[in-house]
């Protein structure tokens, strides 16, 4: 039996360390690099009215899909060994095609995904992580989504002038032949006078917060491993700690989270049907936990080599069925994934 893990030819060392873990429990993987599809890896899948078969190649090594346990879903970069130098609107079809492809592959691989792709896309919408956030009893700050300069006026009134503006998408912006990428930002007074450009673009704008400490919160199944960090321990990391995130590396440690956070992101987690997320909490001077959003793909490696926490374990256990796990149905209309009678 084999896990599939869903990945990229550039991932970082979070797969070789599942992967390890997986091997030491005697789990063979086989490692689809989805940004050598098409090109370097071969697909064939085979439907009949008797039957269906799915393979994948790479490298003269054949996988039958049928033969899965598992597959953990990490990342997708579906398309990027096809040529430049093909015509561009041939090429923007090739890899559409080759992206739809590959989708309908992950959603009917009949086996446990951590997690499906359709379930991750529904967690990345951050409205909907607030409010279930908020039905679940967690701590959420006051926020607001707006194309309207006015609202986003009188929300930076009702906050005193405490404000930060962030986008729900991350990206970097090129220009002059440098890549600029956009972090969460304090709102002051006089960038009021320059809200015009929300008209053609919203944004989220959140109360600004004291922070005592910043949370990662890694949920792997029923597993909840938490490290903190002083945010407050470089200059440019006080408002959002990703600007120093290399600096900070060294700088977390363990964290014990209040149980009932630890209830709350786990009913979340419920909520969302994931069995992955790494969230992430303020902690002000005066206690609060605060919660801003869950990543269903966020990075744990710094966290497992630098403060030992086994989040590789715990995600091969949860891919073998050897931890308790969330079990979404594996297609809609079956709770089993059985064709329906």
């Amino acid at each position: 039996m084999t896990v599939l893990i869903v990945t990229h030819s550039e991932d970082n060392e979070c797969v070789e360390m599942v992967t390890r873990a997986l091997e030491r429990r005697g789990e063979d993987c086989f490692r689809l690099d989805t940004d050598l599809f098409p090109g370097r890896i071969d697909l064939r899948v085979r439907v009949s009215g008797e039957a269906r078969s799915v393979e994948l190649e790479r490298d003269g090594r054949v996988l039958e899909l049928g033969g899965l346990t598992a597959a953990w879903h990490r990342r997708l970069a579906v398309g990027r060994s096809i040529p430049e130098t093909l015509e561009r609107q041939v090429r923007a079809a090739s890899v559409e095609e080759s992206r739809r492809v590959l989708h309908g592959l992950l959603a009917s691989l009949g086996c446990f995904v951590l997690d499906p792709w359709g379930r991750i896309r529904l967690a990345e919408a951050k409205q909907l992580q607030l409010e279930l956030a908020r039905a679940v009893g967690l701590d959420v700050p006051r926020t607001l989504v707006t194309n309207d300069p006015a609202a986003a006026r009188a929300f930076w009134d009702q906050c005193s002038g405490r404000v930060v503006a962030k986008m729900m998408a991350s990206f970097a912006i090129h220009a002059d032949g440098q890549e600029r990428v956009v972090f969460t930002n304090p709102l002051a007074e006089h960038d009021l006078a320059g809200l015009a450009g929300l008209r053609l673009c919203p944004m989220t704008f959140q109360e600004r917060l004291d922070k005592a400490l910043e949370l990662r919160v890694t949920i792997v199944g029923r597993r909840v491993f938490t490290a903190a960090v002083d945010p407050n321990a470089l200059p440019r990391s006080a408002t959002d700690w990703r600007r120093e995130g290399l600096a900070l590396i060294g700088r977390w440690r363990p964290h014990a989270l209040p149980a009932g956070v630890e209830r709350g992101l786990l009913a979340l987690m419920d909520a969302l049907g994931l069995n992955y997320g790494a969230a992430d909490i303020v902690v002000t001077p005066g206690g609060r936990h605060v919660f801003l959003e869950v990543n269903p793909a966020g990075e744990f490696f710094w966290l497992e080599r630098e403060n030992g926490l086994p989040v590789s374990e715990a995600l091969a256990d949860v891919l073998l069925g050897r931890a308790e796990r969330r079990e979404p149905p594996l297609l809609a209309h079956d709770p089993r994934g059985a064709p329906a009678r």
